[in-house]
């Protein structure tokens, strides 16, 4: 990163010198089960809409040849990125219950199936774009603010974004772009998990299914290997995550968070791992280590994020994806680099806190910019180079909060490619909501 990545660490070091009063930011596992009303059933969701005009070639071969692609018209799009419904019961005792009905891109989805019956072949259907996911469902059992333990679908609160990732926790009008091309997004997966609060910090160890090598790829790292193309989850291999917040000083939230994992012989069939196999020893061991805080006080709202990942194996992988010769094996063709970097800071200012009658209506109107560096794609020393995959990005914008639960989004983005490539700016609105109903 050389410059942008001094500079972005300069700007956090910065932020977390400052201090101002702020209510202490939920996490997102936190946020299913708030029961802020009291009552023991809780339903509330959020959602967004979002409209973008991209003013740059949607051509698959826009970077393996860009001066052809370069005055290309626009294109637009209407999206509906998410949609998602909380339902949260307490049981008493200390039993809870909450789940997260997710709806991407309008729903929908496939799955793919091994037809025994038809000599092994693949098969896939799928109805129409987008997913429906169980995002999140499991039970609580909650013995001290200290001790609680979940066992189900949980979601894996590395990074910023996942952790915080409902629409009212960024400013752009779609999630982080550098977060959520390399890592998944939201990444939730069925395991358990412990987590507690003491003093000033909250903190959280979960034992998961572990990431699928075969879904790894050069445009989106390790993103795609935490879903499953199947009606299962294959879990052969194990992960494990970790993440502590620390809220003394007030405003301001530090975390920090990792994972670890082993990714090889975690896919279907499980038919490369034994004594005596040529891949038996390809182990793809994951490691992702990420830093973040949000400072939120004197009108201002600061979020930055770090996060470095690193797949041991990653030439052996790629070339044993490459040579998969399944017809319609549900596998990433593409390469997987052998490290991933992304570093982000957003901040806005409350314009209208400087207008009485409007800041006395709990109105906001948030001046915005964003900056952020990433790549999904940082070879080995024996693979081949993909320069397009290091991009920087920036956004500007508005953010306007008619009521606390609904907010209207205005952007303009550009990502900024090697200077062989063409960059890509972009205008974005949008609307959201998040809260509860019941």
């Amino acid at each position: 990163m050389n410059l942008t990545g001094k500079t972005f660490l300069t700007c956090a070091a910065a932020i977390m010198l400052a201090s101002a009063q702020v209510q202490a930011q939920h996490s997102a596992a936190d946020s299913v089960y708030q029961h802020a009303k009291g009552n023991r059933l809780s339903i509330g969701g959020y959602g967004e809409v979002a409209l973008t005009r991209n003013f740059y070639s949607d051509n698959v071969y826009r970077y393996s040849n860009a001066s052809q692609y370069k005055n290309d018209p626009s294109h637009g799009r209407f999206d509906i990125p998410h949609a998602v419904i909380y339902i949260s019961y307490d049981f008493g005792k200390g039993w809870t219950m909450s789940s997260e009905i997710e709806f991407e891109h309008g729903g929908s989805g496939g799955a793919v199936e091994k037809e025994f019956e038809e000599a092994g072949e693949w098969e896939q259907e799928t109805e129409k774009g987008g997913e429906v996911e169980l995002e999140q469902f499991w039970i609580q059992k909650s013995f001290a603010r200290w001790a609680n333990i979940r066992i189900g679908h949980i979601v894996v609160p590395v990074g910023l974004t996942n952790a915080h990732h409902e629409p009212l926790n960024f400013f752009t009008v779609y999630r982080p772009e550098g977060e959520s091309t390399i890592l998944p997004c939201t990444w939730h997966d069925t395991g358990i998990s412990f987590w507690g609060r003491s003093g000033d910090f909250r903190y959280e160890l979960q034992f998961i299914a572990g990431l699928d090598a075969f879904m790894f790829d050069r445009d989106n790292w390790v993103q795609n290997g935490a879903g499953s193309p199947f009606e299962f989850k294959v879990a052969n291999k194990y992960g494990f995550a970790a993440r502590v917040d620390n809220y003394t000083i007030p405003g301001l939230r530090i975390g920090l968070s990792g994972y670890y994992g082993q990714s090889m012989h975690n896919t279907y069939p499980h038919d490369m791992e034994g004594e005596g196999k040529a891949n038996d020893k390809v182990k793809g061991n994951v490691y992702i280590g990420a830093f973040d805080f949000t400072y939120s006080g004197h009108n201002w709202i600061v979020r930055g994020n770090a996060d470095y990942g690193y797949v041991s194996d990653a030439s052996k992988i790629s070339s044993i994806k490459r040579n998969l010769v399944s017809s319609g094996a549900p596998y990433m063709k593409s390469p997987v680099g052998k490290n991933a970097v992304a570093a982000g800071i957003e901040a806005g200012y409350d314009i209208f806190s400087q207008i009485p009658k409007l800041r006395s209506k709990k109105q906001k109107l948030y001046a915005f910019g964003r900056y952020e560096y990433y790549d999904s794609y940082i070879p080995a020393a024996d693979q081949a180079d993909y320069e397009y995959t290091d991009r920087s990005r920036i956004a500007v914008g508005l953010n306007y909060y008619p009521l606390p639960q609904i907010v209207v989004k205005g952007e303009y983005s550009k990502r900024f490619l090697k200077s062989k490539y063409n960059d890509e700016p972009s205008v974005s609105i949008g609307v959201a909501y998040q809260g509860f109903f019941l």
